[in-house]
């Protein structure tokens, strides 16, 4: 496999940009270095072995790293202001910092000296910054040019890795999806993450594979919702928590208004379909992203596609509605990409597909449909 690198310096103000030729292999991040995992600033990138990424090749390559003035805490809104401004076809390597509260992760007993610096930097600004009304931290808004209400944003994740080596799962007694099982108890664990051999060590004698992906990635809604709470996924995705979004796929989001304004956290290093204790292995990932503007798409719900997959979505308070939504929007994706009628198109996904609950503790549920590529010959 060719192999070749490209050094990222990053400023503290959290963005730079740089351009630079690469080859027809796609970039990936390798396994940061402990001084990006201590808050030192610099990526390197590898060679990765998908390499069939489809038009546009990569433009300008960009670095945005979280600080107290390139984070969204808690929201996705049509009003906010952009920290990094981008091409389509350009690429981003982002950082995002996880939802484990130092305090809390200090207090499970991890080492202080193992708290990023970068959380700790944003947690002391957290009056500044003036958080809400959600509570993850994420990293942009990106204003991408070009992109406009009806088109559709294209993010291709074309890498992503641990920024640290540990993660944290929690619930407490009013969280989660059987709260009434746990009446006033919580409970926190630290989980170590091996990112070499890529495993995730809960106990010992239970280790989890690990297949790290953003929880919440999405873009500004419609500007008559206002600021938004960063927990609901919906039609601007945001916080889908689908855990099949990992390096090598692709996730189309409808375009709400001018820019975009795309943002990324809600780190995970692995979940289990339905997140049922309400959080994840919750750790921080830094990803190599290319952003295009596709004004030949129009989606009114998010949709995603992996190397063996289509993957159709729905969202809604109600399960029954989310699963609907998630089943009529597979019925479409066939009609669009497959020329079927939507007849044909509901009994395909009747013998083909799986239905899956994407997450069941966010307000909003989740459901996706996998359609799999391979019954296509």
């Amino acid at each position: 496999m060719t192999r070749y690198r490209i050094g990222v310096s990053v400023v503290m103000s959290g963005v730079l940009a740089l351009s630079c030729r690469t080859p027809s292999s796609v970039g990936t991040v390798a396994n940061p270095s402990p001084g990006i995992a201590s808050g030192g600033y610099r990526v390197w990138a590898d060679a990765a072995p998908r390499t069939d990424w489809p038009a546009p090749g990569p433009g300008k390559l960009h670095s945005l790293m979280p600080t107290p003035k390139t984070v969204a805490w808690g929201w996705y809104d049509a009003a906010g202001a952009p920290v990094l401004r981008v091409n389509s076809g350009d690429e981003v390597v982002v950082r995002a910092l996880s939802t484990c509260n130092p305090t809390s992760l200090v207090r499970s007993g991890l080492d202080s000296n193992r708290v990023e610096q970068l959380a700790k930097d944003i947690y002391a600004a957290r009056e500044a910054i003036k958080p809400g009304p959600g509570g993850h931290i994420l990293t942009g808004p990106i204003f991408v040019e070009g992109a406009d209400s009806g088109d559709v944003l294209e993010v291709r994740f074309k890498s992503i890795r641990p920024a640290i080596n540990y993660a944290c799962n929690s619930f407490g007694p009013r969280s989660g999806f059987l709260p009434e099982d746990f009446p006033g108890k919580s409970q926190s664990k630290i989980i170590e993450l091996d990112t070499v051999r890529m495993l995730g060590h809960f106990a010992p004698n239970i280790v989890i594979p690990l297949h790290p992906f953003f929880g919440s990635v999405g873009v500004a809604p419609p500007a008559a919702s206002g600021r938004v709470h960063s927990a609901p996924p919906g039609i601007h995705a945001g916080n889908l928590d689908n855990k099949e979004l990992v390096a090598g796929t692709t996730l189309y989001i409808p375009v709400w208004t001018k820019g975009a304004l795309l943002e990324l956290g809600d780190g995970h290093a692995g979940q289990g379909n339905g997140e049922v204790d309400i959080t994840a292995m919750e750790t921080s990932l830094i990803s190599r992203i290319q952003v295009v503007v596709r004004k030949d798409l129009h989606l009114t719900w998010p949709r995603g596609e992996t190397p063996t997959h289509y993957i159709a979505m729905g969202t809604d308070s109600a399960l029954v509605k989310a699963t609907k939504t998630a089943v009529r929007q597979a019925i479409e994706l066939l009609v669009q990409v497959k020329g079927m009628t939507r007849e044909d198109a509901y009994q395909l996904v009747s013998v083909s597909s799986d239905v899956d609950i994407t997450q069941l503790v966010d307000g909003t549920v989740g459901v996706h449909v996998m359609i799999p590529k391979l019954i296509f010959r």
